[in-house]
């Protein structure tokens, strides 16, 4: 049986079907001369041949001098890193070292001021500032019922400040009899000393008092004649256990 194209819109060749039509044209052309005028100009124009590929790596050559430009960055950043380490430990030593020049300063004032205190605290002052004593240590009198001075007495005009000789606690105040309103100090050293003959009281018993603090002002008050300041120096905080004030004070540098 003989098979016919179907009729109607006719379907693209096929690659076979284009290549066979190629082929035949050129056997023509071969055949009639034509293609030896155009075989020159057409393999003037091919490209030129790609190169052979291989599996092998491209090897690409660099210059001597780039690795030495290489280790030579890196040299400088390592010093670079090293001198800002070096610098940063050189500033934190100088820190700790002016903490430490600061923390001894701290303390040698610190020390200053304690030995300062000390030695304030150790000092000793006249009673009464810029007087004189008006009467001694035991001199005779009818005046006292012992028949002699217990104490001495500093001039000074009514409500003239009298101050602690020095550091102490107070352990008495108040009316002493013949010695009118009193103060009785226990003294940092063991000893007791008693401001007599007192207008105003100005501390109170337990109080802790100062070298020339003021504690209060002299009077006439009790067996008197007139103002003045009654001044003992004694072994105990009672009347009778009374030793020489001057010696006392001057024991303890005050120029009396």
């Amino acid at each position: 049986m003989a098979f016919t194209r179907a009729t109607g819109k006719h379907r693209r060749p096929g690659r076979m079907h284009r290549t066979t039509a190629r082929a035949a044209g050129v056997a023509a052309l071969a055949t009639t001369g034509a293609i030896g005028a155009l075989a020159a100009p057409a393999l003037a124009a091919e490209p030129a041949p790609a190169p052979e590929q291989t599996a092998l790596t491209p090897v690409i050559t660099i210059s001597d001098s780039v690795p030495e430009q290489i280790d030579a960055q890196a040299d400088a950043q390592k010093e670079a890193a090293e001198r800002k380490a070096a610098e940063e430990a050189a500033r934190k030593k100088a820190a700790e070292q002016a903490q430490k020049a600061r923390e001894a300063a701290r303390e040698a004032k610190a020390r200053a001021a304690r030995a300062a205190e000390r030695k304030r605290l150790n000092q000793f002052v006249a009673p009464i500032t810029g007087s004189y004593v008006s009467t001694g240590y035991q001199a005779s009198s009818s005046l006292w019922s012992s028949g002699s001075h217990t104490g001495i007495d500093f001039h000074a005009a009514s409500g003239t400040a009298v101050h602690a000789v020095g550091a102490g606690t107070v352990v008495s105040t108040g009316w002493g009899g013949a010695y009118g309103n009193q103060i009785v100090i226990k003294m940092a050293d063991g000893m007791y000393t008693q401001y007599g003959h007192l207008s105003s009281i100005g501390v109170s018993v337990g109080q802790k008092v100062t070298p020339g603090q003021q504690i209060g002002l002299s009077g006439s008050t009790g067996n008197t004649t007139g103002p003045h300041l009654h001044f003992e120096a004694r072994t105990g905080p009672d009347y009778g256990s009374d030793v020489d004030p001057i010696a006392y004070l001057r024991k303890h540098g005050v120029n009396v």
